[in-house]
């Protein structure tokens, strides 16, 4: 009998311990999870730790607590282990250290000493890249070894390592917003995949790590869409095969801004304080995905039968100030 060669289906949820999570990273979270649940795949956790400066303290423990506390589970993870232990970026350096070396094998990196002003300095014009910037290339050749621009820093401060963003375009069909394309050169230039002497940087983990753990299908907010032309810049150079990529829209507040403070405390600790149960949140939850009805209770388990990913709204959610009302969100 011949076996079949599709990968068996496995998604990720990747909290990053730099806040508590609020009720948009809760939205993506189930959405990530109904999608493999109800396809009968495997759920990863993986901690993304590697935002040194922004990490805080007790905040990894804090976001499994609020996603058990959701209703979510996963199959592996840092506290219940699994086939690709570690299950935290800090403690998967070495694997980021050896793919920086392949790409610098392949002559695909240089160390870079520019800072943003600098990054600013060289535009001539505006572009649509990470920030509003696209790099001019200003070191590339500039300098022999990292050793070498390194000395030319204050203490302190580190090179970056750019990826070489030769011409070319990338496409690839997005599993909520259709074909996307892109010319990474032209949009952002040579871009930064580390801040770390080793390579130990989000841009060349997160690709490394979902390769290693053998993800088919990476879920997650609509505001990463733009990163995922560099990734797969990445996954090329590296000889690794690409997950599927699904985008979806955030939630932001009513000034269309990202949910911060000033627009309530929408954090889902802060929710379990204020003595809500987690079928009211996963109701709303699911309520701005189309899988249930206004005021209704339910569980990610009971939503499992009523996941359709073309029900959510293409729109960004706007936390309405009726909703944080009755959630007890409001400022």
């Amino acid at each position: 009998m011949t076996q079949s060669s599709t990968p068996p289906l496995r998604g990720r949820l990747a909290p990053s311990p730099t806040g508590a999570l609020h009720l948009g990273n809760a939205r993506s979270f189930l959405i990530a999870w109904l999608s493999i649940r109800s396809r009968g795949g495997t759920v990863l956790l993986r901690m993304e730790d590697l935002d040194h400066p922004k990490v805080k303290p007790q905040a990894a423990q804090q976001a499994l607590e609020d996603l058990r506390w959701m209703g979510l589970d996963w199959d592996e993870g840092p506290d219940v282990g699994g086939p690709f232990v570690p299950y935290v970026q800090t403690a998967r350096l070495e694997r980021y250290a050896e793919a920086l070396a392949k790409l610098q094998e392949q002559r695909l990196l240089y160390p870079c000493v520019c800072s943003r002003q600098d990054v600013e300095a060289g535009q001539s014009a505006p572009h649509a890249g990470e920030d509003g910037l696209a790099y001019d290339g200003a070191c590339r050749g500039r300098f022999a070894n990292y050793a070498e621009a390194a000395a030319t820093l204050p203490p302190g401060r580190l090179p970056a390592w750019r990826f070489r963003a030769e011409a070319g375009e990338t496409v690839f069909e997005d599993g909520f917003r259709g074909w996307q394309r892109e010319t990474v050169s032209q949009t952002v230039g040579d871009f930064v995949i580390a801040r770390h002497p080793q390579g130990a940087g989000y841009m060349l983990a997160v690709v490394v790590d979902d390769a290693a753990m053998g993800a088919t299908e990476v879920l997650r907010g609509d505001d990463l869409l733009p990163a995922t032309h560099r990734q797969l810049l990445l996954y090329r150079a590296l000889g690794l095969t690409p997950p599927r990529f699904v985008h979806v829209p955030l939630v932001v507040a009513p000034d269309g801004r990202r949910l911060a403070k000033r627009h309530g405390d929408t954090r889902l600790a802060a929710l379990r304080q204020h003595g809500l149960r987690p079928s009211q949140v996963v109701g709303v939850l699911a309520e701005w995905c189309g899988w249930a009805q206004p005021g209704e209770e339910i569980m990610p388990v009971d939503l499992v039968s009523r996941f359709r990913l073309d029900s959510i709204p293409r729109a960004p959610v706007v936390l309405s100030d009726e909703v944080k009302q009755k959630l007890g969100c409001m400022a």
